[in-house]
């Protein structure tokens, strides 16, 4: 079996739309490394989209899931109920930046995102839905007019979801402040929807696949008075922020703000598959019964799976890891840009662990690198590193290592960028 024969197979058998970005098949994979099916080693900097912050095959998530999966794997919540999702309800509730909270649990983050919106459109009993420019939310009908991203998400013919406004989201340095985007949001009040038909201005604290810009504080702030003065919820979108990666357990703690509804999933799984909305009690409680469900959502495995990745954030303090390592790669980074051999960086950013910079054509410039950052991912996995990009510009390298990396594993992953940075 090889890579090459299992992607020959792969495109007669899967649809070109679903997307792999390395052109390799896994065999296994441990804490922050992987291997593929022909034995080749690699360093993931990835973690599967942010999603095993707790590293790979976690030996608590691990057992956790195997100790349920000997009592039973699927009853349907909606059917029978289960003690741990709803202990897994309880601790969210506890832990979330958020004043006596409720949860309920799906199986995909759009499904959160979407269940958001859902809810807050029944507590206000309005439609609107303002999000932001670059923002993702996911790929059903709904989420994916909700993300400010046209390509690759939106197919051609697809209609944008009626009710949907993109407001700019404030990048000074590729040319909108934070004036601006709120001068936009008015337009928006003005000209679109009136602010009394919004149900939600959903934002992600730092936005994930346009590129980890982080939401300014003043501008956060901004909208939650907003969203108070005309009785808009304001929703946190914690769907790849969530659970340690920016050094706190929610990134809207950084913000001094309580938010309405987060949804959240990827991380709180650590690799089994979860996702759900916290929010407010009162507006949790706006869908009337049978409104709220899914087959799947709160699987009792990944429910299982949740309380151990819980345990593990705690005991092993990996909020204070993440801010640890998220520092060790931004000083790395900050040294590539002084270097005269390798690729222009521009702007570098990061929130805990969740960190990223830009390529750019000239060296202080800001004029986007697309194709050297497609270059450079695919240079990293030759010299075995795991690398993904993303950004509005589609110019931004992302590091997502699992939190849990050990330092030595850190420094082979950034020395392997660094060679790919030279040979781009």
């Amino acid at each position: 079996m090889t890579n090459a024969s299992l992607l020959a197979r792969r495109q007669k058998a899967v649809p070109r739309g679903v997307v792999t970005g390395a052109p390799i098949f896994l065999d296994r994979a441990e804490n922050a490394e992987m291997w593929d099916v022909e034995g080749n080693r690699y360093i993931d900097f990835g973690a599967g989209i942010a999603v095993t912050n707790t590293g790979h095959r976690h030996p608590k998530v691990i057992a956790a899931a195997a100790a349920q999966l000997d009592k039973f794997a699927h009853v349907a919540w909606q059917v029978t109920g289960y003690p741990n999702y709803l202990e897994l309800a309880e601790r969210l509730n506890a832990l979330a930046p958020i004043k006596d909270a409720k949860s309920i649990f799906f199986t995909t983050g759009a499904e959160a995102t979407e269940n958001a919106v859902k809810i807050a459109r029944a507590y206000t009993k309005r439609q609107g839905i303002i999000t932001f420019t670059g923002a993702f939310h996911g790929r059903t009908a709904l989420t994916v007019a909700m993300t400010g991203k046209a390509v690759p998400y939106r197919t051609p013919g697809t209609p944008p979801a009626v009710g949907v406004y993109h407001c700019p989201f404030p990048i000074p340095h590729h040319g909108t402040t934070e004036e601006e985007a709120l001068h936009a949001l008015q337009h928006i009040f003005k000209a679109d929807i009136n602010p009394t038909d919004v149900a939600a201005i959903v934002i992600e604290p730092v936005q994930g696949e346009g590129g980890f810009y982080q939401t300014p504080l003043s501008f956060m702030k901004k909208l939650r008075e907003i969203c108070d003065q005309h009785g808009i919820c304001l929703v946190a979108d914690e769907v790849q922020t969530g659970f340690a990666r920016t050094g706190k357990l929610f990134a809207i703690e950084h913000f001094g703000i309580e938010p309405d509804l987060i949804p959240v999933a990827k991380a709180l799984g650590g690799g089994f598959p979860i996702s759900g909305v916290i929010g407010k009690a009162k507006i949790m409680d706006g869908v009337e019964p049978g409104g709220l469900g899914g087959t799947y959502g709160g699987n009792p495995i990944s429910c299982a799976a949740a309380l151990a990745v819980l345990d593990v954030i705690d005991e092993e303090k990996l909020c204070d890891r993440a801010n640890k390592i998220g520092a060790i790669m931004v000083e790395r980074i900050k040294a590539f840009r002084q270097s005269n051999t390798l690729r222009p960086i521009g702007d570098i950013r990061g929130l805990g662990a969740m960190v990223a910079f830009e390529l750019v054509k000239e060296r202080g410039g800001n004029d986007p690198d697309p194709e050297a950052t497609k270059a450079v991912t695919a240079a990293a996995l030759d010299a075995g590193l795991i690398l993904l990009s993303c950004g509005y510009y589609a110019n931004t390298i992302r590091i997502l290592a699992p939190l849990t990396i050990p330092e030595d594993q850190l420094a082979e992953g950034l020395d392997k960028l660094e060679t790919a940075l030279k040979l781009v």
